[in-house]
């Protein structure tokens, strides 16, 4: 018990120490930021301009679908092209097939633990 004790201790001082780096560093680092990009702000910020740019996001995005799906039945499309004539293939062809199949299976966990809602095991802690 001694020894979470002292985790808790150390891990209460970084994050002590983490809470003063930012307040000493946050507000140049914003300025700096803000300087930097300051071409993507829309003038006046307001709450209004916020939301429609919003939307503007959300149907743009969903504008995008078609030519995503497309691009997706292409891919695929050419997957099973190179799985059909397997015999010829080069070792390149094989790392894209691969390259494709973990994006899948890599797809299909994080949206695994999204539906669990962001956590590993499905608890909440």
């Amino acid at each position: 018990m001694a020894a979470l004790g002292s985790k808790l201790a150390q891990l209460q001082s970084k994050a002590c120490e983490a809470t003063r780096m930012v307040a000493k560093h946050g507000g140049s680092y914003h300025k700096t930021l803000m300087e930097k990009n300051k071409h993507y702000v829309v003038d006046p910020p307001t709450i209004e301009k916020c939301r429609e740019l919003s939307k503007q996001l959300f149907y743009t995005r969903l504008a995008s679908l078609p030519g995503r799906y497309e691009s997706f039945w292409k891919e695929l499309d050419g997957a099973k092209l190179l799985w059909k004539n397997r015999s010829n293939l080069k070792v390149e062809d094989a790392g894209v097939a691969a390259m494709f199949g973990i994006e899948l299976y890599a797809w299909f966990c994080l949206g695994e633990i999204a539906g669990r809602g962001f956590t590993v095991t499905g608890y909440h802690v």
